[in-house]
């Protein structure tokens, strides 16, 4: 029998862990400088608020932070999560123990600060084929031990993200191909594995030529990966799948950037997979401002 898998207690242990990890290696055995200043026992309120332009993330991410320091804080989003913000617009206000903010106050930032600025870019990919029936996908290309959040900005953004890892899809790419002696034997291959194994999952293929595509069509996969492939070479990549495979998904990647994702979009492939939004993120500046209460 067939069965499809469910991640979310993974991907739930992934965002609890991370966010402990974050914390462990900021405050280690105490805040020295905080204990040092603060009385205990004071309380405050903390606003974050936007310094520049640009589509907020994390939201939820920064309530975790500040909860996993003291889980009597009370946290109160000002804005939604996706919602398009300017300069001096506050988005976050948490209010209790004083020494509690300051210790938890970096790593929310920092969590939210990537985050936002994945989904700001995110959401410029967006808009730009929102014209066509594309989909601006994300790829792997993550920083170590925060895919989660980076995966989650990229929703947040107004994309979708591919395969979250090595286990979720099936991806035949270059070097899978090159060791498998061809397209149409690794394609064979997986779909043998998968039926072995019982497991319900769609198997992409990378091709790199108009050759590899006619082998990957024989194979007929559930996707196929456009790879490289110059603008000018994707309308007849593309009339040529959807003649021979009307039911089969495209997908365009590699070099995708602003300036070219509009006419990419137009040559109708169903996807466009975009490195850099995760691998060369501009964080969004946030600031947090802390105040006593009496």
């Amino acid at each position: 029998m067939m069965k499809e898998r469910n991640f979310d207690d993974f991907f739930t242990m992934c965002r609890s862990r991370a966010i402990m990890q974050a914390l462990e290696e900021d405050r280690y055995d105490g805040d020295v400088t905080t204990l040092a200043t603060i009385e205990p026992g004071k309380n405050g309120q903390g606003v974050i608020k936007a310094k520049s332009e640009g589509v907020l993330a994390g939201l939820a991410v920064a309530e975790e932070v500040f909860r996993g320091i003291d889980r009597k804080l009370d946290v109160f989003p000002m804005v939604g999560e996706g919602a398009k913000v300017t300069a001096g617009v506050p988005v976050l206000r948490v209010q209790g123990n004083v020494a509690s903010l300051l210790v938890a106050e970096r790593t929310a930032l920092n969590f939210m600060q990537r985050m936002s600025g994945i989904a700001t870019r995110t959401r410029m990919y967006v808009e730009k084929v929102a014209h066509t029936g594309a989909v601006i996908l994300d790829t792997r290309k993550t920083a170590p031990g925060l895919r989660y959040f980076d995966k989650e900005a990229v929703k947040i953004g107004g994309g979708r993200n591919h395969r979250y890892g090595l286990f979720d899809l099936v991806l035949i790419k270059d070097n899978h191909i090159d060791a498998a002696g061809g397209v149409a034997q690794a394609v064979s291959k997986a779909r043998h594995y998968l039926e072995e194994k019982g497991m319900m999952m769609k198997i992409e293929v990378e091709v790199r030529s108009p050759e590899e595509l006619e082998e990957a069509l024989q194979g007929r996969p559930d996707i196929i990966l456009l790879d490289n492939f110059a603008v000018e070479e994707l309308p007849a990549a593309v009339s040529e799948a959807r003649n021979r495979e009307p039911g089969i998904l495209l997908e365009a990647s590699g070099n995708v950037n602003l300036h070219n994702v509009h006419p990419i979009a137009e040559t109708g492939v169903d996807f466009i997979s975009v490195g850099e939004l995760t691998h060369s993120v501009t964080a969004l500046d946030l600031s947090m401002t802390v105040r006593l209460i009496e």
